[in-house]
């Protein structure tokens, strides 16, 4: 159970963009409570993608404002630059890109950093990778990028799959809102978001994530909190 209730809401959004600044602060309106996964050693950088035929801006959060962008939700790991941990042939430096950048964030926010999500899309992590992370660093979990489109709590916690993407699953997500708000379960449930705040500005779809944020926000039988706080026993 997650403080007597017996669903919890969770967020969990990656690479400490700007864009994380409105995020986080939409969140603080509606009572929700996320976790950021922060690459430091692009900590200030500016730069720009090309999503879906449109360039959205992809500038990093500074080392200086961390503490104040995120303050009341989560700071985690995503490794120091972002490499496809799956590409890297070096056990060492897959610890080192974890590790490392744990560390650092650890200094920056204040407080002990022991959350993770693997880096990039489609076969980002594999079970080898897991295990490296889970002997050889300070981490407590590991997010991974897999829909369940499921709430059941889930026990590898170094393998952990989000319910839902929501840029990628945005009428998805509303569904499993939907059916997560109605259900009065006998067991534990957890319904995970994940995604980038730099997705909104894709299709400007800050006033429907908004809309998400209102729907689920304020209800008594739910517990809201950062990944840490629903994940971790």
């Amino acid at each position: 159970m997650f403080n007597g209730k017996m669903k919890a809401v969770t967020f969990s959004y990656d690479d400490g963009v700007t864009q994380d600044i409105r995020l986080a602060e939409l969140f603080r309106k509606y009572g929700l409570k996320a976790t950021f996964n922060i690459n430091s050693g692009f900590l200030g950088r500016t730069g720009s993608l090309v999503r879906e035929s449109y360039t959205v801006r992809h500038d990093k959060v500074s080392a200086s404002d961390l503490r104040s962008v995120y303050e009341g939700h989560e700071i985690a790991a995503h490794t120091l630059k972002h490499p496809t941990l799956t590409k890297l042939d070096d056990d060492a430096e897959i610890i080192r890109q974890v590790e490392e950048d744990r560390l650092a964030l650890s200094e920056l926010a204040g407080y002990e950093v022991i959350g993770f999500a693997y880096p990039g899309g489609g076969v980002n992590y594999n079970s080898r990778i897991a295990e490296l992370i889970r002997k050889n660093t300070g981490v407590k979990y590991c997010r991974t990028t897999v829909s369940t489109h499921s709430f059941d709590v889930q026990t590898d916690l170094y393998e952990f799959k989000p319910t839902v993407y929501h840029h990628g699953e945005f009428d998805k997500t509303f569904e499993l809102a939907e059916k997560f708000l109605a259900a009065k379960p006998d067991t534990p449930q957890v319904f995970y978001i994940w995604g980038h705040a730099y997705e909104l500005d894709i299709r400007n779809d800050w006033d429907r994530f908004e809309e998400l944020c209102r729907l689920l926000s304020g209800k008594d039988d739910i517990f809201y909190g950062t990944n840490r706080e629903v994940i971790l026993p």
